[in-house]
């Protein structure tokens, strides 16, 4: 198997700690890896089969929505977009579907309706992300919260005694349920896109952030920036811990 395809490392790395009668659960290998997102630069997308030209990455199938507030965010976004910023602008009203208790947005060309196209003249992307940039706003407060957790995954459970579990990870291929395995390609288990050169938990600050919250996550930050120097190697067996 090639470096370019081959999966990271299946084994991960854990930590955790108390924090307000909850316990939280974080995936330090995938935090402190490389992962970048690299839509436009060889992402592969999402689709049967290798589709990078069309700059579609995991838009391909629109975006599912958390909640009613989710789809407030979004609405009141889309309402602000210009033509412009917009390849298929239209009333706000008809960019969602509902089926059954699940809300999605339409697709257009079989992809997001948010989603411009290469050939539109003001570029690719997500509408909604580049409307928030030019209104000096964070994509966060425009797009559906899956769209900026990704490839983030917070998850939360009650252990037997009825405790608060939270845990942040990855997002992986089966957290799609059973579509996930039609994907051809899934960047978080792809050397390709373990490109940065600096880690996850730099580089989504803020996403991770408002999925933890500020308190929670400087602790996190701070513990993660303290393994980088916690250690000073020296000559063989000896290890030297830097004085504090």
């Amino acid at each position: 198997m090639s470096p370019e395809s081959r999966e990271p490392d299946e084994i991960h790395e854990w930590i955790s700690f108390e924090h307000a009668d909850e316990t939280w659960l974080f995936d330090v290998t995938f935090l402190t890896s490389a992962w970048a997102c690299i839509w436009d630069q060889g992402c592969l997308g999402v689709r049967e089969h290798p589709t990078p030209a069309d700059e579609q990455g995991c838009c391909s199938f629109g975006a599912h929505f958390a909640d009613d507030a989710d789809i407030d965010t979004v609405i009141t976004a889309a309402a602000r977009l210009s033509p412009a910023q917009w390849q298929h602008h239209r009333p706000v009203d008809t960019t969602l579907v509902a089926d059954g208790a699940d809300t999605t947005t339409v697709l257009v060309d079989d992809a997001c309706v948010f989603l411009n196209r290469p050939d539109h003249p003001g570029g690719a992307g997500c509408a909604l992300h580049r409307g928030a940039l030019e209104a000096g706003e964070s994509p966060l407060a425009w797009k559906p919260e899956v769209c900026w957790q990704l490839p983030l995954r917070l998850e939360h459970h009650e252990d037997e005694n009825g405790r608060s579990v939270s845990t942040l990870r990855q997002w992986r291929r089966h957290d799609w349920g059973d579509g996930g395995e039609a994907f051809h390609w899934w960047c978080t288990e792809d050397t390709r896109a373990f490109v940065a050169d600096t880690p996850v938990y730099e580089r989504l600050g803020e996403e991770i952030a408002s999925l933890i919250g500020a308190e929670r996550h400087a602790r996190l930050v701070a513990h993660l920036r303290g393994r980088e120097v916690a250690e000073v190697a020296v000559a063989h067996p000896v290890v030297r811990r830097p004085s504090s």
